[in-house]
C-alpha cells in the first residue's frame, strides 16, 4: 500500500487516533489508573500523543480532506434523535434520511471516535445506495451521556433501543441493518443476542470487532505493550469493570452473542490490523450461529478496509444487502 493512501486512510478512518488512545490507556493501567483512562474524560496524555502523531504523519492536506469529510457528514445530518437508553442514560443520534430510503442503517462509531470520523468516508456510499442512517454517538462519548465506556458489553443494549427507536420513528416496514466499526462492531454483533432486538434488523456488518473486552485488553498488553497481562493490568481492569460499570471483564462477549446469534452477519477485518488481530473477527465468525459471510482485506489496518479495498468491500455489502433486504 502506498504511504500517501495510508495516510489517508489514518485521517479519515480514524485508527491512528483509536490505536494511540488504546496504547496510553493501557500503559496509565500500569501505573493503576486505568479508571481515568476508560472514562469520558480523555487524559491528557492520549490527547496530546495522538495530535503529536497525526501532526507527524499525516499530511496537512489529507486532515484537511478528512475534516472536510467529517463536516459533510455533520451538515447533512441535520435531524437530531434522543432516546432514554435502559439504564436512563440519555444518548443523541444523528439521522440522514434517503429521499426514498430502502433500508436503514443504525450506525455505531468506535472507542474514543466519534459518528463523523467513523463514518465520514463511508458515508457517501451510504446514500447513494437509498439507506436512511442513524448515527448514534455512544454513551461516555460526544454528547450524550455516560460517565464510563463498556466496549460493547454495555453499549449492546443501546444498540438494541436505537434499533426499536428506529422502527418507531423512522420505518416499521424497511429492513435495518446494523453497522459498527471496533468498539462500534462489536456492539452491534454483541446486541445480536438480546431478543429484544426488532425482527425488522435484517443483517449486521462489523467492521474489525474484537472478541471480548477482556481479550481485546489482553491482546493489547501482551502483544502492543509485550508486557503480561495476568498481574496488575488484569486488575486494573477487573477493578475499573466492577467499580465503573458494575460488572465482571468478561460478564459478556462478543463470542457469546455470536452463539445464539440468528440475525445474517458480515464480518470485515483487515488483514494488517495492529490493534485488533484479524483472528478475532476469524473468531467471531467461526462462532456465529447465523447465516455468515467474512470479507478480509489484505494491507488494511485497524478500520481502514473500505479506502484500501474499496471496492470489494462496496461489493460485498451491496451482495449483502441484496440477499437480506427483502
Amino acid at each position: 500500500m502506498k504511504k500517501t493512501t495510508k495516510y489517508a486512510l489514518i485521517a479519515s478512518g480514524a485508527a491512528l487516533c483509536t490505536a494511540t488512545a488504546a496504547v496510553v490507556g493501557f500503559k496509565m493501567a500500569l501505573e493503576g489508573i486505568l479508571h481515568e483512562a476508560l472514562d469520558r474524560n480523555e487524559p491528557p496524555i492520549v490527547r496530546k500523543t495522538r495530535e503529536r502523531m497525526m501532526n507527524s504523519a499525516v499530511a496537512p492536506e489529507t486532515l484537511e480532506l478528512a475534516e472536510r469529510q467529517a463536516e459533510t457528514l455533520r451538515e447533512g445530518a441535520p435531524e437530531l434523535a434522543e432516546i432514554d437508553s435502559f439504564d436512563g442514560t440519555h444518548l443523541v443520534g444523528h439521522i440522514h434520511r434517503a429521499e426514498h430510503p430502502k433500508r436503514i442503517i443504525v450506525a455505531m462509531h468506535g472507542w474514543r471516535s466519534s459518528w463523523t470520523r467513523d463514518f465520514g468516508v463511508i458515508s457517501p456510499f451510504f446514500w447513494e445506495n437509498d439507506s436512511t442512517v442513524l448515527y448514534a454517538e455512544q454513551r461516555g462519548q460526544g454528547e450524550s451521556e455516560g460517565a464510563f465506556m463498556g466496549f460493547g458489553m454495555v453499549e449492546r443494549h443501546d444498540c438494541v433501543a436505537w434499533a426499536n427507536y428506529a422502527v418507531e420513528h423512522i420505518s416499521s416496514e424497511l429492513p435495518i441493518y446494523l453497522v459498527g466499526v471496533s468498539m462500534g462492531a462489536s456492539t452491534v454483533l454483541m446486541a445480536s443476542g438480546d431478543e429484544k432486538l426488532p425482527a425488522n434488523v435484517h443483517g449486521i456488518i462489523a467492521d474489525c470487532g474484537f472478541t471480548s473486552a477482556n481479550e481485546i485488553w489482553r491482546h493489547v498488553s501482551t502483544d502492543n505493550l509485550h508486557l503480561a497481562y495476568e498481574g496488575l493490568v488484569e486488575k486494573g481492569a477487573t477493578a475499573f469493570c466492577r467499580k465503573g460499570l458494575e460488572m465482571e471483564p468478561d460478564a459478556y462477549s462478543t463470542l457469546d452473542a455470536m452463539a445464539v446469534c440468528k440475525t445474517p452477519v458480515l464480518f470485515i477485518h483487515g488483514k494488517a490490523d495492529n490493534f485488533v488481530p484479524c483472528s478475532m473477527s476469524e473468531q467471531n465468525y467461526e462462532a456465529c450461529a447465523a447465516p455468515k459471510r467474512i470479507l478480509l482485506v489484505d494491507g488494511a489496518d485497524h478500520g481502514l478496509s473500505y479506502i484500501v479495498d474499496k471496492d470489494a468491500y462496496e461489493a460485498a455489502v451491496l451482495d449483502f444487502w441484496k440477499t437480506y433486504d427483502a
